[in-house]
């Protein structure tokens, strides 16, 4: 009997809600499925870089035939993932992107399976730049500096503040943490109480904000948006604590993710990017 292929699924902070999500949605599509095995793993926060590269390093040794990576640092998770393709192992790349400059320097090429952050950060802060007016007094709350979906979110945002003339008087990052988001919107907050409106670039970030401005007696005066849609965050929608988020469906991205590596181990040439669905949620 022809044995089945080994697939890792290799996620950030199974602590977080949208990798809670991206876990069962790929342990579901396994178990409904009979052509592979999955094995699935996670570090416990969203900045263990080194344990990260560790749990590659022992599924590469497991001498697993595919690994489908969600990176918590872009740059730090090249040379593991570069020793994967190197032992013959078929790599995807999902949600947040391996920067590109160092694979070509190692001459490796993967496929990217992921949302344009970019453009649905974009739209969510167009939802806030819209419930504001020009010159209105803005902060950023940013995800992890060395991860690539943290720069486009960014981006994404500062497109808003431009279009819509806003000002943006703080700009900082929270890790992709609730209570690292809380320490830091309480400290910006403290230097700029006539802040109108705030980005989170992601719903837990989004839970800190909101919960120094509930404290406060600033909810809902204060305009939040958030991005991944966490079940945690629906009824802050419902409420109006939050504006809006983005739903990235990162339970199919993962499933997506190993659609992908099931082909390339098939034959096909594993290259390209591949762009998949988001929607604005509000109320």
């Amino acid at each position: 009997m022809e044995k089945k292929p080994l697939i890792g699924l290799v996620m950030k902070s199974l602590q977080a809600e949208f990798f809670q999500e991206m876990k069962k949605g790929a342990l579901e599509f396994a178990g409904k499925q009979n052509g592979f095995e999955l094995i699935t793993v996670g570090t416990s926060t969203q900045t263990e870089i080194e344990l990260q590269i560790q749990l590659i390093d022992s599924l590469i040794e497991k001498k697993v035939d595919a690994l489908v990576v969600v990176p918590i640092d872009s740059k730090a998770l090249v040379p593991v993932v570069v020793k994967a393709v190197k032992a013959g192992i078929k790599v995807i790349n999902i949600d947040i992107e391996l920067d590109q400059t160092l694979l070509k320097e190692a001459a490796v090429e993967l496929t990217y399976v992921g949302p344009d952050n970019e453009t649905a950060s974009n739209m969510v802060g167009n939802v806030l730049a819209s419930n504001l007016k020009n010159g209105s007094k803005v902060i950023l709350i940013e995800g992890l500096s060395v991860a690539e979906n943290a720069q486009q979110r960014k981006n994404g945002f500062l497109k808003s503040i431009a279009e819509y003339q806003l000002n943006l008087v703080a700009s900082e990052a929270a890790d992709w943490e609730t209570e690292k988001a809380k320490s830091v919107f309480e400290k910006l907050f403290a230097l700029h109480p006539d802040v109108e409106g705030v980005f989170c670039s992601n719903d837990a970030m989004a839970l800190g904000v909101i919960d120094v401005l509930q404290a406060k007696g600033k909810a809902r005066e204060i305009k939040v948006v958030g991005f991944d849609n966490d079940a945690s965050v629906k009824p802050l929608i419902e409420s109006g604590d939050m504006l809006a988020t983005i739903d990235a469906y990162g339970s199919q991205m993962a499933v997506q993710g190993i659609e992908y590596a099931l082909k390339v181990l098939a034959g096909m040439e594993n290259k390209g990017s591949y762009s998949t669905k988001f929607d604005l949620i509000k109320k």
